[in-house]
């Protein structure tokens, strides 16, 4: 008896109309695993200080954390060619008019780009929250980021609580109960 290999397999699998009957159950597996979340959710490192951040915003302005002490921060690590920092992006956005500006800041800190680059996604798509600049990526290293886009949840006190790394739909239900308790803490 002759072993088929793979490609032969296929083929005959082709031939006789089962390519057909088989392919609407693998694009459903493959709907299956999507379907999943793509973020992960995880308590800040206990006895992990949280880092001190001073840096520029887009207009080349200094800026520090330690400004929005008395609101909850959303502290977003993004980049203008990773998509799902893309998509997130109006949700992140929505956020302080949903929940109240003198509750929650959500600040915008690009990884890597230079400010030309930066500013013309800003001005493509209409950002309005503050940008803020990581061209070393000094400040994604301190933070423990490599995943993109990640999203730090700060309390009232300056304190990292959570990370959120990949995209997030921050309009869920779930979401929008992580940022009740930050708030509240």
């Amino acid at each position: 008896m002759k072993r088929l290999n793979r490609r032969d397999c296929l083929g005959q699998l082709g031939a006789c109309g089962m390519a057909a009957v088989l392919a609407p159950a693998v694009a459903g597996a493959t709907e299956k695993k999507s379907a999943a979340p793509a973020f992960e959710l995880s308590e800040w490192p206990r006895g992990t200080a949280t880092p001190a951040m001073a840096t520029l915003d887009l207009q080349g302005h200094p800026v520090q954390l330690s400004d929005f002490r008395g609101r909850a921060v959303l502290l977003n690590f993004w980049a203008s060619w990773c998509e799902p920092c893309r998509t997130e992006m109006p949700m992140l956005q929505d956020l302080p008019s949903l929940i109240g500006e003198d509750r929650i800041a959500v600040i915008a800190l690009n990884f890597k780009e230079p400010p030309q680059r930066v500013l013309r996604f800003v001005q493509q798509t209409h950002l309005s929250l503050p940008v803020w600049l990581d061209p070393l990526g000094e400040h994604a290293r301190a933070w423990g980021v490599r995943v993109f886009p990640t999203t730090v949840l700060i309390d009232r006190q300056g304190r990292a609580r959570q990370r959120v790394r990949g995209e997030v739909d921050w309009s869920s239900r779930e979401a929008l109960g992580w940022v009740d308790r930050l708030i509240a803490l």
